[in-house]
C-alpha cells in the first residue's frame, strides 16, 4: 500500500510539473500581439499601445472580453461568405493562446526571449515621396454636445489631369476623429464649410474614406491591371471630418497623402466609386426590428459588365446586419455580409480577385435595423423613432463599391498578390516625416487609484486635461512645470486620455491611463 501511495504521489508530481510547464507566457503569445494587433495599438494611434508585455498586462481583462465576444481585432465581414485582402483575422487557435495566457494568470516570464517587436518609425502607412500633400489649417473642434460634420475644401496644387494611384489619410488627432470621406471639386470653385452642418458635399464624385484602423487605398499599379481614378487639373480634394460630441476645444490638422501616376503614363485603367445603393425612406418604430433594402439598378439590370474592386457598406447604430450580392433569377454573386455590424469600425474591403457581375445583373442590398433594448448600439434609451439622415442618432442604408468596366480574365487578376507587392507598401519609409513631439509626457502609476504623477523631461509650462474616451472634459489642473500629481479618488473606474499642454506653444501629447479602484 505504501508503494502504491508513494507511485500515485510521483505520478501526480510529474502531472503537476507538466501543467506548470505547459503554461504559457508572454514570450509565447507576443508574435500574435505583434501579428493581429500592433498595427493599429502603437505610439501615436488613437488605440492603446501593446508592444512590450508592460503596455499589455493592464489590458488583460478587457483583451479576454473583447476575444470572447468577437469585438476583437476589428473585422466586420464575415469570411465565410467572401474573401478580403489584408483581413484583421485571429485564428481559433491564436485567439484560444491568448485567452488560455490570460487566464493562467498573464504570466510574464522572460520577456527577453520574446520575438522584438515591430518598429514603427513613421506614422504613415505608405513608402516614398507623395506627389501631393494636402492638410487642414489647424482647427479646433466645436463639438460640445453634438457631433459635428466639416468639409475643408483645399486645392490640389496640380496643373494639369493626373491620375491618382493611392492615396492616405492620416489624422492629425486620431483621438477625436471619427472619420474622413473624399470627394473631387472638379471645377475647384467650392469653399471649406465649418458650420458643424455639412452634410452634402460640393464635390462631384467620391475617391473614398477613413475610418479607425483603415488601410490606406491603393490601386494595382502593374501589368495586369494598372488603375487608378482621373483627378482634373485645377480641381479641390473636399476633407469631411466627423468630430464627434465632447471633443471641443480639442486640435486637429489631418491630411491626405496623394500619389499620382507619372504624366503620360499609358495602359491605367480608370476606377469608378459611388454609393449605388441607397434608400432614404428609413422609418424605424420603437421596439421594432425592421429590414430595409435597395437594389441596382431600380429598374432593368446592369447594362455592361462590372469588375467589383472593393465594397464599403455603411450604417449608423441602430443598424446590426447587412448583406449586399448581385443576382439574376436564382444565381446570385456574393459581395459581402456583415452579420454584427459595427458603426466604429468601417472602411473599404478589397477583392482579393475582381469580382465579376456579369451584364443582366442586379446588385442588392438589405440592412436590418434593431431599434429595440435589446440594441446595446441603439442611441436611444428607451428607444424612439428613428428616421434616415446624416446624424449618427438617425440612420442610413449607404453602400459604396469601386469598380472598373469589365474586361476578359479580370476574375482571373490576382489583386492581393499585387497589392502584397507593390512597392507603396515594401519601399523604404519617410524617417524623415516621423511625427515628434517635443512634450514626452511619462504617467506614474499606470494603472492608478488614488492619484497619477506626471512627469515632462523639459521645463516649461503646462497643463493638463483629464478627459473621457470620448472626448469629454473631465477634470483641468492649473498650470506647472515638470511634475505635477493629479488626484483621482473622486474618478470613476475606467479608461482615460491625459492631454497635456504647453501653454507658451500650444503644443500637446496624449497619452492612456487606466483608473482602478
Amino acid at each position: 500500500m505504501k508503494k502504491l501511495y508513494i507511485a500515485l504521489l510521483s505520478l501526480s508530481v510529474i502531472t503537476l510539473s507538466h501543467t506548470i510547464k505547459a503554461q504559457l507566457e508572454y514570450k509565447d503569445v507576443a508574435h500574435i500581439f505583434y501579428s493581429r494587433c500592433a498595427s493599429c495599438h502603437h505610439e501615436n494611434q488613437a488605440a492603446q499601445s501593446m508592444l512590450t508585455y508592460s503596455e499589455t498586462y493592464p489590458w488583460r481583462n478587457a483583451i479576454l472580453n473583447d476575444l470572447q465576444s468577437g469585438k476583437m481585432p476589428p473585422w466586420a465581414p464575415d469570411t465565410l461568405y467572401t474573401r478580403f485582402v489584408h483581413e484583421r483575422a485571429i485564428t481559433q487557435s491564436e485567439k484560444n493562446n491568448i485567452i488560455s495566457w490570460i487566464n493562467s494568470g498573464a504570466i510574464k516570464g522572460d520577456t527577453t526571449l520574446a520575438p522584438a517587436p515591430p518598429v514603427f518609425t513613421s506614422q504613415y502607412k505608405l513608402s516614398g515621396t507623395p506627389d501631393v500633400v494636402l492638410k487642414i489649417p489647424a482647427f479646433t473642434s466645436t463639438a460640445s454636445t453634438a457631433d459635428i460634420y466639416d468639409c475643408f475644401s483645399i486645392p490640389t496644387t496640380i496643373a494639369q489631369d493626373m491620375v491618382l494611384r493611392a492615396y492616405e489619410i492620416v489624422p492629425g488627432n486620431p483621438f477625436i476623429v471619427h472619420h474622413v470621406l473624399v470627394f473631387v471639386d472638379t471645377a475647384g470653385t467650392s469653399s471649406s464649410d465649418l458650420s458643424g452642418t455639412c452634410f452634402s458635399l460640393p464635390g462631384d464624385f467620391g475617391i473614398g474614406g477613413w475610418t479607425p484602423g483603415a488601410d490606406p487605398i491603393i490601386f494595382p499599379g502593374q501589368a495586369p491591371l494598372k488603375a487608378g481614378i482621373r483627378i482634373k487639373g485645377g480641381a479641390k480634394i473636399i476633407l469631411q471630418i466627423h468630430y464627434p460630441a465632447g471633443t471641443s476645444g480639442m486640435i486637429d490638422s489631418t491630411q491626405i497623402r496623394m500619389f499620382f501616376y507619372p504624366q503620360g503614363e499609358t495602359g491605367i485603367r480608370p476606377i469608378y466609386n459611388a454609393p449605388i445603393l441607397q434608400n432614404w425612406n428609413l422609418y424605424m418604430l420603437p421596439n421594432t426590428v425592421t429590414p430595409f433594402t435597395d437594389v441596382y439598378p431600380n429598374s432593368g439590370s446592369l447594362p455592361n459588365s462590372l469588375s467589383m474592386f472593393a465594397s464599403f457598406p455603411h450604417s449608423h447604430k441602430v443598424c446590426t446586419k447587412i448583406v449586399n450580392y448581385a443576382y439574376s433569377g436564382t444565381d446570385t454573386i456574393p459581395l459581402v455580409r456583415i452579420n454584427k455590424w459595427d458603426f466604429q469600425w468601417q472602411g473599404y474591403y478589397t477583392y482579393p480577385n475582381l469580382v465579376k457581375v456579369p451584364s443582366g445583373y442586379k446588385i442588392f442590398s438589405k440592412h436590418v435595423y434593431d431599434n429595440t433594448s435589446a440594441n446595446p448600439d441603439n442611441p436611444n434609451n428607451p428607444p424612439a423613432l428613428v428616421v434616415a439622415g446624416t446624424s449618427t442618432t438617425n440612420e442610413m442604408l449607404f453602400d459604396e463599391f469601386m469598380w472598373l468596366n469589365y474586361q476578359t480574365g479580370d476574375e482571373l487578376i490576382d489583386v492581393e498578390s499585387l497589392l502584397a507587392n507593390d512597392p507603396l507598401l515594401t519601399g523604404a519609409k519617410e524617417k524623415e516625416n516621423t511625427v515628434a513631439t517635443q512634450i514626452q509626457p511619462f504617467i506614474y502609476p499606470n494603472p492608478a487609484s488614488n492619484t497619477a504623477s506626471i512627469y515632462l523631461s523639459k521645463k516649461a509650462e503646462y497643463k493638463v486635461r483629464l478627459l473621457s474616451i470620448t472626448g469629454q472634459r473631465i477634470l483641468q489642473t492649473d498650470s506647472f512645470n515638470d511634475r505635477i500629481t493629479v488626484d483621482l479618488k473622486n474618478i470613476p473606474a475606467g479608461l482615460y486620455i491625459v492631454e497635456v499642454q504647453d501653454t507658451q506653444t500650444n503644443e500637446r501629447a496624449a497619452r492612456k491611463i487606466i483608473v482602478e479602484k
